[in-house]
């Protein structure tokens, strides 16, 4: 892909987007500010968490099972303030999270079953991030399955056959792909209406923000840098994959 310095905003959005994400919060800290954005303006969107987050605490004597449902439930609370359709949790363990062939199966079912024109997911690529931090081995094992899922598996008929014959969902092309926290972005959307929305939807996820009272200047730091680049006050970026080209 030609990476170039966008100086206007991508404005185009997606009837139907799907993102596809490791834990509750992933979404939020990501693209909460964008999908808030594209429903606002029409867009349907669901969410998947991989995983629903159980070993998200730094007690090691906490309950995972208590957890996960915390979790969820605050998840469901910040889908709520985003405006998402629904949250499927795949109740996938958190922290050992796979790309094998049983997650791609549930992705793909869900894929088919929603047939979205965008798939919303974290670049599988990186794993030293802007900033030097490490990105999470569940963050990219849950982006490179639902880049999987997408191409070939959710098109092909001989992807889970299975789909097809005993719960007729057809196979469906999916043209974009999102991908965020990436490391080569190209695509940076204006989230300048939409940064409140973003702060109120993490606020949502109270077991997880260990200085709530940093949240909202930390996020408006992050929107500020990336809305430089199209001369915003906030901005979220994307490395765009177009598969219909």
């Amino acid at each position: 892909m030609d990476i170039t310095s966008p100086t206007t905003a991508h404005e185009d959005r997606p009837a139907r987007a799907l993102v596809i994400v490791a834990h509750p919060d992933d979404a939020d800290f990501g693209v909460a500010g964008t999908l808030a954005k594209w429903i606002r303006g029409g867009t349907v969107a669901r969410m998947v968490c991989c995983t629903s987050g159980d070993a998200g605490a730094d007690d090691a004597r906490a309950d995972p099972l208590l957890l996960a449902r915390t979790r969820e439930a605050e998840q469901r609370a910040a889908a709520a303030v985003v405006g998402y359709e629904s949250v499927d949790f795949l109740h996938r363990p958190d922290g050992a999270l796979e790309n094998d062939l049983a997650l791609r199966e549930q992705l793909v079912r869900i894929i088919r079953e929603f047939r979205p024109d965008a798939v919303v997911c974290m670049d599988p690529r990186v794993v030293i991030g802007r900033g030097g931090h490490i990105q999470h081995v569940d963050h990219r094992n849950a982006a490179i399955a639902a880049v999987d899922a997408v191409y070939p598996a959710a098109r092909n008929a001989l992807a889970f056959p299975h789909l097809v014959i005993d719960e007729g969902l057809e196979p469906v092309n999916v043209d974009l792909v999102y991908l965020f926290f990436t490391d080569q972005p190209d695509t940076f959307v204006d989230i300048s209406d939409t940064i409140d929305v973003k702060i109120a939807a993490l606020r949502e996820h109270a077991s997880q923000l260990r200085q709530p009272e940093k949240l909202e200047e930390m996020l408006r730091a992050w929107a500020k840098d990336d809305g430089q680049r199209i001369a915003t006050a906030g901005a979220e970026a994307f490395c765009l994959v177009n598969l219909a080209r």
